[in-house]
């Protein structure tokens, strides 16, 4: 792939208040000097990026070089008209992932370098089929996760005006707004309509935490990643290093909501629990593949147990699967979210953005788990009630009041003893 391993997320969704920063060369700047001040110069630019790295080489069967004579052939008298254009040349490929933002769009989905965020702290998605909004999950901490906003509830409406017919970018400019101001969405819950007023927040974000908790059969490490972001593999190895100096003897790894980021933090937070093999393929068009490996140089074999539910998606989903195809980790909790697909995001040399699926990624065992998902070792359900109550009081999230980790540290407490009864006959047959 072209792109620097900045440049690469995974099944790009809409971070309400920000989103990922990514770094994408501008391949085509002969192509847009042409057009350099015209509306049309956007319009070519999309076209030649799509041309060149879009996953579907038939581009949904559609022609896309008389596409592209169709749309510059007409004569735009501002940008505004260029960029209707180019959503409507994009939305031939029928794919809610690859998507044109406007400046402003493009800006709202970076994330500072600080660290923070401004907006309710949700990550949405547009359903390929329903093209209903939908919440992969809240920002642990946020507005919207102290709401009670829960993975897979589906936005309705945003200040009373309905999101029907709207595109992902709509709803994401209509939850955006000042720090300190209110904003109500109405969601779907199976099929009770819920109201939520929110005000919103500048958020500061930490990717990890974590804690020694004391066990009867060892102490255990309890890490929660909540997203795959620029500083998440720093944080998770500072994490595991510190739990290791504390002695711990197993660890349970919470990837529950996460609802995924970059590719690259995905892969190098997975070396740092397995061993030498395959993390994650990844297919492009042409039938290229790329793979990405772990060497031996990881910073612990002690037992893992990893939570996951549906709300952990993306690179969740390829760090669960790279664990679980390699023996590595039990994954308990409920089938993952299901979204198997890489996007590139390009910045546009006026400002605007595009994002753009480039290829489809598959686990180590050749599983494609888009709109699939991956199927936990041992499934532990959570009732209405349960969620409802872990959503009111966070601080009971990874502790026995949580049925999920509760499971989750009885299976880790076997492994451990059985870890351990392995160690002594080791030592006493020696």
């Amino acid at each position: 792939m072209a792109n620097s391993k900045d440049g690469l997320v995974l099944g790009t969704t809409a971070l309400v208040g920000a989103g990922v920063v990514v770094i994408g060369a501008n391949l085509w700047q002969s192509s847009w000097a042409v057009f350099k001040e015209s509306p049309k110069e956007v319009v070519d630019e999309v076209w030649q990026v799509i041309n060149h790295d879009y996953v579907d080489a038939t581009f949904n069967g559609n022609d896309w070089r008389d596409i592209r004579n169709k749309y510059l052939n007409r004569n735009y008298t501002s940008r505004d008209e260029a960029y209707k254009a180019v959503r409507e040349m994009l939305d031939k490929l029928e794919d809610p992932y690859t998507r044109f933002m406007d400046p402003e769009q493009f800006k709202s989905m970076q994330i500072d370098t600080s660290g923070e965020l401004t907006g309710v702290g949700i990550q949405i998605t547009q359903d390929e089929e329903t093209k209903n909004i939908t919440v992969i999950s809240p920002i642990e901490g946020s507005p919207a996760a102290d709401a009670g906003l829960l993975s897979k509830d589906v936005i309705i409406k945003v200040d009373n005006k309905s999101t029907k017919g709207m595109d992902i970018n709509g709803v994401v400019s209509l939850i955006r707004g000042p720090v300190n101001t209110d904003v109500t969405l109405t969601v779907l819950r199976d099929k009770e309509k819920l109201n939520f007023k929110i005000k919103r927040a500048r958020i500061e974000i930490h990717p990890v935490r974590f804690s020694n908790q004391k066990n009867p059969a060892g102490n255990v490490g309890y890490i929660r990643l909540n997203q795959f972001s620029n500083n998440a593999s720093s944080e998770m190895r500072e994490a595991i290093q510190a739990l290791k100096k504390q002695k711990v003897e197993g660890f349970i790894l919470d990837l529950r909501s996460n609802p995924g980021g970059l590719l690259y933090s995905s892969a190098e937070i997975a070396r740092m629990w397995m061993g030498k093999g395959t993390i994650v393929s990844t297919v492009d068009r042409k039938g290229g593949e790329d793979r990405l490996t772990s060497g031996k140089n990881t910073l612990t074999d002690k037992p893992l147990v990893i939570l996951v539910d549906g709300g952990s998606a993306s690179a969740s989903e390829i760090l669960a699967g790279a664990l679980q195809d390699n023996k590595r980790a039990v994954l308990i909790g409920t089938k993952t979210f299901g979204k198997g697909l890489v996007q590139s995001v390009h910045p546009l040399e006026d400002g605007s953005g595009l994002a753009v699926t480039v290829a489809k990624y598959f686990t180590p065992s050749g599983r494609d788990i888009n709109k699939k998902g991956i199927e936990p070792d041992i499934e532990v359900k959570l009732t209405d009630d349960q969620r409802e109550a872990l959503s009111q009081d966070r601080e009971k999230i990874g502790t026995i009041a949580d049925p999920q980790y509760a499971k989750a540290l009885s299976v880790l407490n076997e492994k451990i003893l059985a870890n351990n009864n392995g160690n002594l006959q080791s030592s006493s047959s020696q």
